[in-house]
Parts: structure tokens; C-alpha cells; sequence
């Protein structure tokens, strides 16, 4: 029952994880300062009584949480007529609501705009997955020296460097050599074949390298802990006395055994690539979820904030629930009993 309790756990912690998220993505939005309606009309003449129907047609007219005054009265199910319940049965619907600025469906922008950010997030996380085991697995394999030392430097560097900063240095230092921002060149549309691709390859070089560069040094650090930990072991040892040389033992020992936790590394680095899209997409005008989200706070766009908030909030989860599920089948130690 040990790993059947151990997938029902990690299952039941992603619903309430999920749940959390919804209420959390909810209420975030409406304790922001400043007045939606405000920011949408710009027109001094509009009337008061415009100004409510503009409102009402958007549902902000209603309560937030709870209709004291029909509680009181005795209405139950109109004091639940609220902005939240009215936002949980719309998200049950698949409905996302309808952009304060643009008037358009948020589902549909969103659908326009994340296979951007989804292709600059596993560019940047496989870049990012490669060169730290690589890293990681050197520095493990030279401990003590130099290298090591020198490894474990630019772990922490790179660990510690902002990303809006190193994307705003790659600039300058790209600067005439590779596109400063968009997707691809104006004019440019699949229709010209390989032309366009290699254009939009040109365009993801700076934002990947920026993603990969923030993270790269988590992959390094916990590879080399946890090759170093594999090193430790009896059949490690069992391996040297039957005559393996160090590269025999790394490769079909060590790294095979070490290569669990970047299961776990890979989903846990995803949600720091999430929030770091919001910068990247913004310095490089990556038109993304991140950029449309930058773009919607200054606007106070709710139902668009709300939906790209949710839709990164999900996809982490679910890529942490996948990664725990994965560890369950690969890890011998999450056995039934």
C-alpha cells in the first residue's frame, strides 16, 4: 500500500493545492488599489448611472464574498449571488471571462499567446536541464579541484543573478548580432518555410539563454550533491575493486542512480521559469502570457490576470504532481507493502 498511499496523497495534495490557487488567484486581484471602471472609461462627461451599467455588465456591481443585506433578509441563495461564486461557476464552465480592455474572450488571448511561453519554457529548461547535469556531474567528478571550484562559483553566480538584469546585459552585449525583441521579423509568415523558422530561432536565442542561465546553477548543485551521495556507496566500491575505471563508473553507475532527483528539480525549477517569464517576456517583448500579464496590470484587466495567473499556477502544479507520480514508479524505496 506504500506507493498506492503515496500517488493518493500526492493526488489529493494537488486538489487542495488547486483549490487554494483558485480562491488565492481570486482574491489577489481585488485588493489591488485603484478602480477598474476608472481606468477603462477615460471619458469626464459619462454619466454616473453609465458608469453603474458599465459595472453591472461586468459583474462588479455584485458583493465580493458574501450579500450581507440578503442574509439578513432572509434571501440565502441571493447573499451567495457574488462576484466569487459567479468567478467559480464561470471557471467550472471553462469560461474565463471577457477582458475589461480589449472586450475579448480571456480564454481565447490566452490560447493566441501560450504556445510562445511554453516554447521559450522548455527551451529554456532543456537548456537549463542539459549543461547543469553536465556541470553538475563534472564538478562531482573532479571534486576538491579547481574545476570543481570554478563550477560551483558560477552555480551560485548564476543562481543569484536577476532576471530581468541578465537579460537587459544580453542585450547590450548582443547588441547588432542577434534581434533585440519580438518573435519574428515583420513580414516574415510560415508561408516562407524554413526562412521563418530559422527567424523565430534567432528571435528565441536571447530570451532562451536568459530562462536557462537563472536556473541552470539549481541543476548543477543538486547533481553534483547527489552524484557525490551516489559516489558514497557500497557498490560503488564494489565497482572500483572489480577494476572499473572512473569514466566506467560514472557512466553506468553513478549517473544512472543520481539522474532521480532531477525528476523533482525539473518540475520545481518550472515554477521559477514561470515567474521569470513575466521579466524575460517583458525585456525581450516576447509577446507571452508573461508580457500579456505585464500588459494587464497596468490596465487592472481582472479576468486576464486572473486567467493567465491560473493558467501558470496549473501548469506548475500539475508538473509537480507528474514529477511525484514519476518518482514513485522510479523510486525503489516507494514500494507496496
Amino acid at each position: 500500500m506504500g506507493r498506492r498511499n503515496y500517488m493518493i496523497r500526492s493526488v489529493g495534495f494537488a486538489i487542495v493545492t488547486l483549490a487554494l490557487v483558485i480562491v488565492f488567484n481570486f482574491l489577489l486581484f481585488r485588493i489591488m488599489p485603484g478602480d477598474p471602471i476608472s481606468i477603462l472609461i477615460h471619458n469626464p462627461r459619462m454619466t454616473r448611472e453609465s458608469r453603474e451599467r458599465i459595472r453591472e455588465d461586468f459583474g462588479l456591481d455584485k458583493p465580493v464574498w458574501l450579500d450581507v443585506e440578503r442574509l439578513k433578509a432572509g434571501d440565502v441563495g441571493g447573499a451567495f449571488d457574488t462576484q466569487f461564486t459567479a468567478y467559480v461557476r464561470n471557471l467550472s464552465r471553462g469560461n474565463l471571462g471577457v477582458s475589461f480592455h480589449t472586450r475579448r474572450d480571456v480564454a481565447e488571448l490566452l490560447r493566441e499567446r501560450v504556445g510562445r511561453t511554453v516554447m521559450l519554457l522548455l527551451g529554456g529548461e532543456v537548456v537549463a536541464a542539459v549543461f547543469g547535469i553536465a556541470f553538475g556531474l563534472l564538478a562531482a567528478w573532479r571534486r576538491g579541484s579547481w574545476l570543481d571550484t570554478t563550477i560551483l562559483l558560477w552555480a551560485l553566480f548564476s543562481w543569484a543573478l536577476p532576471t530581468f538584469f541578465l537579460g537587459i546585459i544580453l542585450l547590450l552585449l548582443a547588441r547588432g548580432h542577434l534581434p533585440m525583441g519580438g518573435v519574428v521579423t515583420p513580414g516574415l509568415t510560415p508561408k516562407d518555410g524554413l526562412v521563418y523558422y530559422l527567424d523565430v530561432g534567432k528571435h528565441l536565442v536571447l530570451p532562451t539563454v536568459t530562462e536557462a542561465v537563472v536556473v541552470t546553477g539549481q541543476y548543477i548543485l543538486i547533481m553534483r550533491s547527489s552524484v557525490m551521495e551516489v559516489l558514497s556507496e557500497d557498490y560503488i566500491m564494489a565497482a572500483k575493486a572489480k577494476g572499473l575505471n572512473t569514466l566506467q563508473i560514472m557512466r553506468d553507475h553513478a549517473l544512472k542512480n543520481a539522474m532521480l532527483p532531477m525528476v523533482t528539480i525539473f518540475a520545481l525549477t518550472l515554477g521559477i521559469m514561470v515567474g521569470g517569464a513575466i521579466q524575460v517576456e517583458t525585456v525581450f517583448s516576447w509577446p507571452g502570457i508573461g508580457r500579456l500579464m505585464f500588459e494587464a496590470v497596468s490596465k487592472r484587466d481582472y479576468p486576464v490576470l486572473q486567467g493567465a495567473f491560473l493558467l501558470l499556477a496549473v501548469s506548475v502544479v500539475l508538473a509537480n504532481l507528474v514529477a511525484d507520480l514519476l518518482y514513485s514508479v522510479l523510486d525503489p524505496r516507494v514500494q507496496d507493502k
